[in-house]
């Protein structure tokens, strides 16, 4: 039998030791040339993670048939809003010092930043909203909204690829296992319905 209580602090301290190793770094200066770059991208490449993680919850519940897995999506999803809103911080503060006439201007510039921006949006509602207490009051409208965690996780690659330069190798890994969550989904829904058809009442002839 697995020991819950156990097994959710364990992956409790895995969701904070990728943040813990990047203040090791911090610290000891292995950031490289340009820290605040790398740590904008560490943080970025974090966030992207744990949404993907978020999203591959379904199909492992599906493969493996064990539904213990739901209790996690939720831990997930809130930590790819953390790094995303660390990710949002380095941005802001370190990298503009809060000089909104450049952030601004750097906005109407970049379309990835759009993307970005878009996406960051729809993770903070989706985190805003996880308490029991926002299912309850929104009802049907909760997972409605919920499932724009999709609409985020392609706006995200799109923000991902779009900033980069030189090699994409890692944006298409990270795009790669997107498509194949999103096809599993889509899958999925596709047999939901096929089903859903076939236990419907037929009319006499």
């Amino acid at each position: 039998m697995i020991d819950k209580k156990n097994l959710h602090f364990k992956i409790l301290v895995i969701c904070w030791l990728p943040l813990l190793l990047i203040i090791v770094d911090i610290f000891l200066d292995h950031l490289g040339p340009n820290p605040i770059r790398a740590l904008h991208i560490r943080l970025g490449d974090w966030s992207l993670r744990f949404l993907w993680i978020t999203l591959a919850i379904t199909p492992i519940q599906v493969i493996t048939n064990w539904r213990g897995m739901s209790d996690y999506r939720r831990m997930f999803g809130l930590f790819c809003f953390t790094y995303a809103s660390l990710h949002l911080f380095v941005y802001l503060v370190m990298d503009q010092a809060l000089q909104w006439q450049a952030i601004g201007q750097d906005i109407l510039e970049s379309t990835y930043i759009w993307f970005g921006v878009l996406a960051y949006i729809i993770i903070f509602l989706l985190a805003i909203t996880t308490p029991n207490r926002s299912k309850k009051l929104m009802g049907k409208n909760w997972k409605k909204l919920h499932r724009f965690i999709y609409l985020a996780s392609l706006l995200a690659i799109l923000h991902y690829f779009l900033q980069l330069k030189g090699n994409l190798a890692l944006p298409f890994l990270y795009a790669l296992i997107l498509f194949i969550l999103l096809s599993f989904r889509l899958i999925l829904v596709f047999k939901t319905r096929q089903v859903s058809k076939l236990m419907l009442p037929k009319g006499r002839r």
